[in-house]
């Protein structure tokens, strides 16, 4: 893996012609890669690393259109985005990140072909997710999956239910509105994409007070540092004396950046994006988004370090760093990281109470 660019990979990808060789890449990626972290620059490392998830799923994509075709099925009768969410949609898969997708396609001119397209990208979508699990990604178990018929529809209809969540906020709604948010179209029409988002931000722009809502689930999980600024600690099972990064650094940033960015219109995914279009638009001071990217740029650094391992043919971690793992020079990163976290959850908290 000497010639590891991501560019290379890309080609490479492109001209693979079953999943097996997908998996095989992956196998490949998920040795390589690691090695690279300790001694890049995280933000650049994760950039990288995601542009060969989006080749992989790319293809996967791909294959399955050709499979139809094959099958006697024919080409997309309309045009669809196939789209990410999570952490796929901000661009910040890890090498065990599983499927979080969907399928948006254009509004159907008639019935015939309204019947004709629904089971298409019926079909479309049960191929793409079995090229996505012999590639070696697992379905996400919360559903949010192509396959899962309420993350696949037409324009008009995603948008119908986004409205839906949207005149009732309760908890359950606000989560899966905050799901959409990170959407990014990873292969076909990204048009229809950008437009099912639409009514997202228009009514955020004329209604703030959903942000009281939304700030609710953002601040659900805590930062691990305590009140006296020591690390909180997994106290019990295999992880204990162990942090868990996902939810106790990487997920509260992710979340806080995202309604800030909702609150301000920017559309970006990307959670550095993010920053970096709140800084250019005078929201928040440079400094400060300096700070924020510094505690981003670590907490995918270390997120990237916990231990995983293979389970039934998948890559899979508990999210957390080991107790044997925590160093003092983790530990001194890991306490700047939860302490702008913390920060930047005030921050949030007093700019959309003040909305």
């Amino acid at each position: 893996m000497e010639r590891l660019s991501a560019e290379w990979i890309e080609r490479e990808l492109a001209s693979a012609r079953h999943c097996g060789e997908l998996r095989a890449w992956r196998d490949r990626l998920a040795e390589a890669f690691p090695k690279h972290l300790l001694a890049a620059d995280p933000l650049g490392w994760n950039r990288r690393l995601n542009r060969v998830h989006d080749a992989l799923i790319r293809r996967a994509v791909e294959l399955a259109e050709r499979a139809m075709k094959e099958e006697g099925s024919g080409t997309a009768p309309l045009p669809y985005a196939f789209v990410l969410y999570g952490s796929g949609g901000r661009g910040e898969q890890t090498m065990w990140s599983d499927q979080d997708n969907g399928l948006i396609y254009a509004d159907p001119p008639d019935e015939e072909t309204e019947e004709r397209a629904k089971r298409y990208f019926e079909a479309l979508a049960e191929k793409i997710g079995a090229n996505l699990l012999q590639a070696g990604y697992p379905p996400c178990s919360g559903g949010v999956i192509c396959t899962n018929v309420n993350w696949r529809k037409t324009l008009s209809e995603y948008k119908a239910m986004l409205r839906e969540w949207l005149d009732d906020p309760a908890w359950e709604n606000v989560r899966y509105l905050l799901i959409a948010a990170d959407m990014r179209t990873v292969y076909g029409n990204a048009e229809i994409g950008a437009a099912a988002l639409d009514d997202l931000f228009e009514r955020v722009a004329a209604d703030p007070a959903m942000l009281k809502y939304m700030l609710h689930n953002t601040l659900y999980h805590k930062v691990s540092l305590g009140v006296f600024g020591q690390l909180i600690k997994e106290r019990y099972g295999e992880d204990a004396g162990g942090v868990d990064v996902k939810y106790g650094a990487y997920i509260p940033i992710v979340n806080g950046l995202r309604l800030l960015a909702l609150e301000a219109g920017v559309r970006f995914t990307s959670t550095e994006e993010r920053i970096a279009a709140l800084v250019r638009a005078g929201k928040v001071d440079e400094e400060i988004g300096a700070d924020w990217e510094e505690s981003l740029s670590i907490a995918l650094k270390l997120r990237n370090e916990t231990p995983y391992q293979e389970q039934e043919g998948y890559y899979t971690t508990r999210g957390k760093l080991t107790a044997e793992q925590l160093t003092k020079e983790r530990v001194r990163e890991l306490k700047l990281c939860l302490r702008i976290g913390i920060d930047l959850q005030k921050y949030v908290k007093k700019a959309v109470l003040k909305e």
